[in-house]
């Protein structure tokens, strides 16, 4: 392939639902010449792999601790908050986000206030319990509120889990700087998303979403999905030619 990725910021590890340790994935990291990683593991709100308000501080401890193996590699401490329709959008607070060096964010299932059931049903079905334009509707408008009232970096693979109108959601993304990812190990950015979306002056960033250590760096589907909907690679900030 004709591009690389020169740094992954979505990865997990076992503080969630993820198989490998941060020191793990650093090192693949490494080894992989990336210049920089984030470990991103799920917020609180989840009711299976959130990571508690109280496991923070141990895990800044082992990001401190590789920052001082990897000397010349950008190591940071992020947060796949989860998108809801309750508060600010998100199920991590102001305080809480304080405690991380950024914040990126996605849609999920197993959380509360999120609509879950009926986006659940509606995938399986393609029959939405309050009706398709509702929830379309009511879908859209949580993840943009959640866009317009917290500084998230990265809107990880958007329209994804529910039905979103996509061009609404990069519009808000456009307006607040934040990037829209096409993901490796998701569909999303479908080819006709990103041929949507890539009629607004958005940003994209490409992420391996990694479960396991030697998925990190790993975004070549990602890549050539964009390629295959002829966006400007020149969009994506985080890969450069070979």
């Amino acid at each position: 392939m004709e591009y690389k990725i020169k740094y992954d910021y979505h990865t997990h590890t076992t503080y969630s639902h993820g198989k490998g340790t941060i020191a793990e994935n650093v090192r693949v990291a490494f080894e992989k010449g990336l210049s920089g990683i984030a470990i991103s593991d799920h917020g609180p709100g989840h009711l299976f792999y959130g990571v508690r308000l109280e496991r923070i501080q141990e895990m800044r401890k082992e990001i401190d601790e590789q920052r001082e193996i990897y000397k010349d590699m950008d190591i940071f401490l992020s947060v796949e908050a989860n998108i809801i329709h309750a508060g600010t959008g998100l199920d991590v607070d102001e305080q809480a986000i304080g405690a991380y060096d950024f914040v990126i964010a996605g849609y999920h299932f197993g959380v509360k206030n999120g609509y879950c059931g009926e986006n659940f049903f509606h995938n399986l079905s393609n029959i939405a319990l309050s009706g398709k334009k509702n929830l379309l509707t009511k879908n859209t408008d949580m993840a943009v509120k959640a866009i317009y009232e917290n500084p998230i970096k990265i809107l990880t693979h958007p329209g994804g889990k529910g039905i979103f109108d996509i061009v609404e959601i990069a519009k808000a993304c456009a307006d607040r700087g934040t990037l829209l990812e096409i993901s490796a190990h998701h569909k999303q950015l479908t080819i006709e998303q990103i041929k949507q979306v890539s009629k607004i002056d958005v940003q994209f960033i490409v992420s391996s979403d990694a479960h396991v250590p030697g998925q990190v760096g790993s975004c070549e589907p990602a890549i050539r999905r964009a390629m295959e909907a002829g966006l400007d690679m020149d969009r994506i900030v985080n890969i450069e030619r070979r």
